[in-house]
């Protein structure tokens, strides 16, 4: 006689750790193997271009990776400067995230991000002699309107033109790069300075972490010795609340499902009844708002505190925001580790230079590399942001030989002998075991 098996109950802390634990490796598996992919192939690179024998290129590599971490993390004044530069790139990271989950390739970014710090600083400018409480949420709130007017522009023509958003970002960047230069130079240029503007008021700027912490905190608790060798500014208070405000949006209101289905299959959201083209036009108006300010956080938290022109083309924040993006998986949590990271090589670069005989285009070099094992795996997803002209069809062409459909006689015919084969299966059934089937179907 069989013992009666008992299926044991696992807890429902422990089944919802191993969920968790599921997520986890899920979310972070891949960006990190890319990252991982990353530093392999760059220290393979590094040990190519480095001249003499195999073991010194070898203590190259690892001594340029000894000196990345200890430039990026190695002290507090180094994760100063990493927080300090990652700031703009989670406001820019999370404008490319929410404009990719509603299966939109915000290329915008670096222009967006121009014309929020160009009205940012045009308010801060002109009304230089308002109290500080009242112009810094100004100038963020400006920068906000005008970077999601100039994502929405994309969003429209997307939504009702059909114009493709990555055609009209770039163009978009360039001529907000070109538009806000011409206004530096021209009527906003300092007097006798060249290609910038005046510094912005001490009231229009946004103080360091560091003193902001001794003149409030630091009351009475320890303060923080020369506080002003600690560049991160309270700018990065200000990104942890977007990125709660990002996190709420996506993942707790109808919004945020809407544009997930919206990402997913835009068909089946508008048989569904949702508004394709009006979530188009508010998620790049949101987009841009967030790349705005990033704009405006980094001109009034970081030194020399002025538009400069030249600087708004050269500015690599809203590129980078790509790769911050999509190493994050469009996540708010993922979105600040892809930034740290991304700063830490921003900012570890010069301290290569001056204790590793390496070139610092190897920052460069490695960005790229994380950028191109994260194409790898978002290729397919990728290819529906390409114009249908240049995405090459990868399903086999229909062979009209292999193809045959039965003819209706052939078709009942067949049908026939499937249901006189039942009855002949069912009749061998019954006089094996003696069992009548009832009217009910249950055997007696």
């Amino acid at each position: 006689m069989a013992s009666p098996t008992v299926q044991r109950r696992t807890s429902a802390p422990a089944s919802q750790l191993a969920r968790w634990m599921q997520k986890f490796r899920a979310a972070l598996g891949r960006p990190l193997i890319a990252v991982l992919v990353a530093f392999v192939l760059g220290g393979i690179i590094i040990m190519i271009t480095t001249p003499g024998p195999l073991d010194n290129r070898f203590i190259t590599a690892v001594s340029t990776y000894y000196y990345l971490i200890a430039g990026s993390f190695g002290s507090l004044q180094s994760i100063s400067y990493t927080l300090a530069k990652a700031t703009p790139l989670i406001f820019a990271g999370l404008a490319v995230a929410i404009a990719y989950r509603a299966g939109l390739f915000n290329i915008g970014a670096a222009g967006q991000l121009t014309v929020g710090s160009m009205v940012a600083g045009i308010i801060g400018i002109q009304l230089a002699a308002l109290p500080g409480w009242l112009l810094v949420p100004l100038m963020l709130l400006g920068s906000m309107v005008a970077g999601g007017i100039w994502g929405g522009i994309v969003g429209v023509l997307k939504a009702w033109r059909g114009a493709h958003e990555v055609v009209t970002s770039i163009m978009l960047n360039w001529t907000a790069f070109y538009v806000c230069a011409f206004l530096v130079e021209g009527p906003f240029q300092a007097p006798k300075l060249s290609q910038q503007t005046l510094p912005m008021a001490p009231q229009a700027t946004i103080p360091s972490l560091a003193i902001l912490y001794n003149q409030t905190l630091g009351t009475f608790l320890p303060q923080i010795p020369d506080p002003a060798q600690y560049t991160v500014d309270a700018g990065l208070l200000i990104a942890f609340v977007a990125m709660l405000v990002y996190w709420f949006i996506t993942a707790r209101t109808t919004f945020g499902y809407e544009l997930r289905v919206i990402g997913q299959n835009p068909k089946a959201a508008r048989y569904a009844g949702i508004s394709v083209r009006k979530n188009i036009v508010m998620v790049m108006f949101m987009a841009g708002a967030f790349a705005g300010l990033a704009g405006a956080v980094r001109l009034m938290g970081q030194a020399p505190y002025q538009l400069i022109s030249s600087a708004f083309s050269t500015d690599s924040t809203g590129f980078d925001a790509i790769g911050v993006a999509l190493l994050g998986r469009t996540t708010s949590i993922g979105v600040l580790l892809a930034s740290l990271l991304f700063g830490g090589l921003q900012q570890a670069g010069p301290y290569l230079q001056s204790y590793v005989d390496v070139p610092g285009d190897i920052i460069t070099i490695m960005q790229a590399l994380v950028l191109f094992s994260i194409a790898i795996e978002y290729l397919p997803s990728l290819q529906r942001f390409m114009p249908s002209f240049l995405v090459k069809s990868s399903r086999p062409p229909l062979v009209p030989s292999l193809i045959t459909t039965k003819p209706a006689e052939e078709k009942g015919e067949a049908d026939m002998q499937a249901v006189e084969s039942g009855h002949r299966a069912t009749s061998d059934t019954v006089e094996k075991t003696g069992l009548k089937p009832t009217s009910s179907g249950q055997e007696e």
